[in-house]
């Protein structure tokens, strides 16, 4: 065996270790622009008694879909137009906007994981049968990546972790304390908002690399 015969052979072996490594440690992201989640009760007083979400498309994480009806929000500087309500109905209301949207909304959300919207900041929500003031409701989405169990053992982390994922192109950029969220109905998926995707160049089609951290809580 010549030297460029075992040199084609080392090469081809490298290569499949590193996706292999690529495999266990990547992370697909995803964009997740500003949208609603409402409860039965809500979406009746937006939309008119016994509406139903209907389908726009389906969503990556099982089961979750974006429904063709929009709302506005309206806060006490401006108002968001055309805010995509995400299904099925939810057992609460929450709206998840990007700080820009804030600013222009003239509120101060605070940075919360999904579904933690206690003492969060006030929203009034607009559609074309009512409108309601909520108290609370509005924040702005932690980072956080989706997976399963199994994704979950693959990585070594468990629920309620927090991990760095590493993002090459354009713009490398690092995101620290990263949420996981481990659930049998999930999908292994990072979301990130917009502000975050413009800062750092994404266009939702990248994966990164999945890096452990002690110390965060």
């Amino acid at each position: 065996m010549n030297n460029e015969s075992i040199q084609t052979i080392v090469e081809e072996v490298m290569s499949r270790l590193s996706a292999g490594t690529e495999k266990v440690n990547s992370v697909p992201l995803a964009v997740s622009a500003r949208h609603c989640h409402v409860s039965q009760a809500d979406l009746e007083a937006l939309f008119g008694k016994g509406y139903t979400l209907t389908k726009k498309a389906d969503l990556s994480q099982p089961g979750q879909f974006a429904a063709n009806e929009t709302i506005t929000i309206a806060g006490p500087r401006g108002s968001l137009e055309k805010v995509r309500i995400l299904g099925p109905a939810r057992h609460m209301t929450q709206v998840e906007v990007s700080r820009t949207d804030s600013i222009k909304l003239g509120v101060k959300p605070p940075l919360r994981e999904s579904g933690d919207i206690i003492g969060s900041a006030p929203i009034t929500l607009v559609g074309p049968k009512g409108s309601l003031y909520k108290k609370e409701g509005l924040i702005i989405a932690q980072t956080h990546i989706h997976m399963t169990p199994e994704d979950a053992k693959g990585f070594g982390v468990e629920n309620g972790e927090y991990v760095e994922i590493k993002v090459g192109g354009e713009r490398p950029v690092t995101f620290g304390k990263v949420l996981v969220r481990v659930s049998s109905r999930y999908k292994l998926e990072m979301h990130v908002d917009t502000d975050e995707a413009n800062a750092s160049l994404l266009t939702g089609k990248q994966a990164g690399e999945l890096v452990k951290i002690e110390g965060i809580s």
